[in-house]
């Protein structure tokens, strides 16, 4: 019995010296989290479960009232997972660090405090000069979304955003091909003695993986485009199946084209805007209520006919095709969205507060730093320097330069 407690003594100790009583910054980090005033977008960063290991870790938690009405979650859940609830705005975005989905407006970034922290997605087509301007007058660290890296060199936040985009699309193909939406009048897929649904697909990334695989379940006939043979090797030997694939041309894509029922754009620029793919020309060679789901959208879209749209107007139409162009397609399923989101934010605050801020955490990890793009007062990415007509400053150096 006494080698037994001695043992259980022991194993309680651990948590004693844990790295977290060693962190740098003195006192925990506050943490602010908006409600999103666009009214297009219903995603949280952190669900009350997130909020409740950040708060039993030391971490001041402010939620705006809500905030996470339209994921599903209640004040009553935040208040009882341990965060404060405010009726200001200003009193959120006054925290040390500050997490939201949308990029706040220009506005709201004069209600932070000077050398805070901003975690956003950038949403670099809604942007321009100013924006960024405005972030430096405050000395902002500002980490985008879009441009975060995993300690492996992954996009955490695309990756998690293109699986359930991917997966969404086909549930929103299926809709606008039904006869009630004066599509098609087709299931999405096929059952015995009827040809199956036409599918093709333009890009071979994560969207694309994640609709192919719920293309064929449902039965589907897919056809995969990309320019980057590796791609489309990959997504043949994730999905276990020799689906029809081929490289983008004119001629093999048209055809493809006048023969789908549905198309999905699913490139994702590699540096700035997407290029166009699809002409007008190809789509009005398409049958009359044929779906085109463009989710590249928010970088300009692969297809000339594309325009963005909202979740409350979402379709129109062209040479008699649905043109569903949507940025925030994740934003449909608010509450899973939200859940994916925390999944990856919660270790990420609890490495920052442990390290004492996110200077800390940009000077310990690689990875991290990937996502900065101003820095006390200073542009660093190179690729906006250059979109704004801006000076910007290399990371690394400023970095160097604290020593």
């Amino acid at each position: 019995m006494a080698t037994e407690l001695s043992g259980i003594a022991a194993v309680g100790l651990i948590p004693k010296e844990s790295p977290a009583l060693l962190k740098k910054g003195g006192k925990p980090i506050t943490l602010g989290m908006p409600k999103e005033i666009s009214t297009e977008e219903k995603r949280v960063v952190l669900s009350p479960e997130a909020v409740r290991i950040l708060s039993q870790n030391g971490i001041t938690v402010l939620v705006e009232t809500l905030a996470g009405e339209r994921a599903k979650f209640s004040d009553q859940q935040f208040s009882d997972a341990g965060a404060k609830i405010a009726y200001s705005s200003k009193e959120v975005f006054a925290a040390d660090v500050v997490v939201k989905v949308n990029a706040p407006t220009e506005e709201e970034i004069i209600d932070m405090s000077p050398g805070a922290c901003l975690i956003s997605a950038l949403q670099l087509e809604k942007q321009d000069s100013s924006y960024i301007q405005a972030l430096n007058s405050k000395k902002i660290t500002a980490l985008a979304f879009e441009y975060l890296e995993d300690k492996v060199g992954g996009m955490p936040v695309v990756r998690a955003m293109s699986e359930i985009a991917g997966s969404t699309v086909m549930l929103i193909a299926s809709e606008y091909l039904s006869s009630v939406n004066e599509g098609k009048g087709l299931i999405l897929g096929g059952i015995t003695g009827v040809p199956p649904t036409q599918v093709v697909i333009i890009g071979a990334g994560t969207v694309a993986e994640y609709a192919a695989r719920t293309a064929l379940g449902l039965g589907a006939n897919i056809q995969v485009f990309d320019n980057h043979l590796y791609k489309l090797r990959r997504i043949k030997q994730l999905l276990g199946q020799q689906i029809a694939t081929a490289t983008i041309d004119n001629a093999s894509l048209s055809q493809a084209l006048a023969e789908a029922d549905v198309v999905i754009g699913a490139l994702r620029a590699e540096k700035g805007r997407n290029k166009i793919v699809v002409t007008e020309e190809m789509v009005a060679k398409m049958i009359p209520g044929s779906i085109v789901i463009d989710v590249g959208i928010d970088q300009g879209g692969c297809f000339e006919t594309s325009r963005m749209t909202t979740h409350q107007n979402p379709v129109y139409r062209v040479h008699e095709v649905i043109h569903y162009c949507v940025p925030n397609v994740a934003s449909r399923v608010a509450r899973t969205a939200s859940y994916s989101l925390s999944n990856i934010f919660t270790p990420i605050l609890l490495h920052m507060n442990d390290l004492g801020g996110a200077e800390e955490m940009i000077f310990t990890y690689k990875w991290f730093l990937k996502g900065v793009y101003t820095y006390r007062g200073s542009l660093t990415n190179a690729f906006l320097a250059k979109k704004f007509g801006l000076s910007h400053k290399e990371l690394q150096l400023l970095l160097a330069a604290r020593y």
